[in-house]
């Protein structure tokens, strides 16, 4: 589709019935194992379930189910793993299943709690805890660095296996404004999250597959999916109007049911990939900054730490200029946002530290302030008092002397 279709489609008002049609040509394929009695506390919602040919298999358990799904797209050379927010009981399930399909991201496109309901159980260790171990499956998690920004955060997790003592470095990529059966702010801080996970090499062939999952692990995983893949087949085939998006999408659906939740993250869908193709393909100084710094994340790296640290700053002027296009579009990123993003996890907990010591020391002073003031009001009064209790008492003797004097 290109931005002429893009806008009659728009202004009819058609994107619900472009929806129903991917819908209706979608091809249901069997999910009989996910309906086993056994794995139904293993689900999160009984309506979405991984097809049997597709589903990942976990390898040194008795039962090897987990609800997460292989989606492969050969032209584009991506591979991901679209599952759902782990529940409590499949936490260990969940980083078994990294480990074995020796991944080097995990993409959380979803927030722990939503609406006030847990969307997806904490897997990994929160700022209270250091570590965190999962005994069923022999694992244990901790924060190795943590990188907070406007829209995301970025974080470098240590994964260690308890029975080989073996250790492993990946990414904990975390989009944190994105709602659920929504779409986020604008193309642009999405286009932003995905160059940022594109800038790691972790999406790259030679990596096994990225795990992709929000809450079911189809709406707004389907979504990123999407925009990836179909942005990876527009840059190999240099032209955008070749890639039928709709297509692509079926295909995809092949592989995990209902990728795409909504007809609106289906608009999405189509807006991202239009701003990121012009981004990929433009004859702009976005594309060979792009190009610039895809060649240098795709030096082999021995530790993901430096790697972390190197992609960070990489591509700071394209994500610049894409966050400069999303506050054309989304004046309510503000400059205040924008400097806080800026700052380190130590700097930002040492900064409001110290907006908090100052804050209590002006509520102090404020509450002195006021104390004095009472204990002058006081000190007044206890000062008057005897003098206009003299003072009443006279006028009274006065007053009733007067009466007396009146009636006799």
């Amino acid at each position: 589709m290109d931005q002429d279709e893009f806008e009659d489609v728009a202004s009819h008002g058609h994107w619900q019935n472009l929806y129903n049609e991917i819908r209706n040509q979608s091809q249901e394929c069997p999910y009989k194992v996910a309906k086993f009695p056994e794995n139904q506390n293993r689900n999160r919602y009984r309506d979405v379930s991984p097809y049997d040919h597709s589903r990942v298999r976990l390898e040194n358990l008795e039962n090897d189910y987990i609800n997460a799904s292989l989606i492969t797209m050969e032209e584009a050379q991506r591979n991901y793993i679209l599952t759902q927010g782990p529940l409590t009981n499949t936490r260990g399930h969940f980083w078994l299943m990294i480990w074995e399909q020796r991944s080097k991201a995990v993409i959380m496109l979803n927030r722990v709690i939503e609406k006030g309901s847990e969307k997806c159980a904490q897997y990994w260790p929160s700022d209270e805890e250091k570590q965190m171990y999962f005994n069923d499956t022999g694992f244990v998690v901790t924060v190795v660095t943590e990188d907070i920004e406007t829209h995301y955060t970025t974080r470098l997790l240590g994964l260690q296996n308890i029975k080989t003592g073996e250790r492993r470095d990946l990414y904990h990529f975390h989009f944190t404004t994105w709602p659920d059966f929504g779409v986020p702010e604008s193309p642009a801080s999405f286009l932003d999250f995905l160059f940022k996970v594109r800038g790691s090499g972790s999406l790259d062939p030679e990596n096994g597959p990225a795990v992709v999952h929000c809450s079911a692990g189809i709406g707004r995983s389907g979504t990123f999916s999407l925009v990836d893949t179909c942005l990876v087949l527009m840059d190999k085939r240099k032209n955008a109007s070749s890639v039928d998006v709709q297509k692509v999408l079926l295909d995809m659906r092949e592989y995990r049911m209902g990728l795409i939740q909504t007809p609106n993250q289906l608009r999405f869908s189509y807006m991202a990939i239009m701003e990121g193709a012009k981004c990929i393909l433009g004859d702009s100084i976005l594309k060979q900054q792009w190009q610039n710094m895809s060649k240098e994340d795709k030096e082999p790296q021995t530790d993901l730490g430096p790697a972390l640290q190197n992609t960070a700053r990489q591509p700071d002027e394209l994500i610049g200029q894409i966050s400069k296009l999303g506050r054309e579009k989304d004046p309510t990123v503000s400059v205040k946002e924008e400097q806080q993003a800026d700052l380190k996890p130590e700097s930002l907990r040492k900064r409001h530290r110290e907006e908090r010591i100052a804050s209590t020391a002006q509520k102090v002073q404020q509450m002195k302030q006021k104390l004095n003031e009472v204990e002058k009001k006081r000190e007044t009064w206890l000062y008057w008092r005897p003098v206009l209790l003299n003072v009443g008492a006279g006028a009274a003797l006065a007053l009733g002397l007067f009466l007396c004097w009146a009636f006799l």
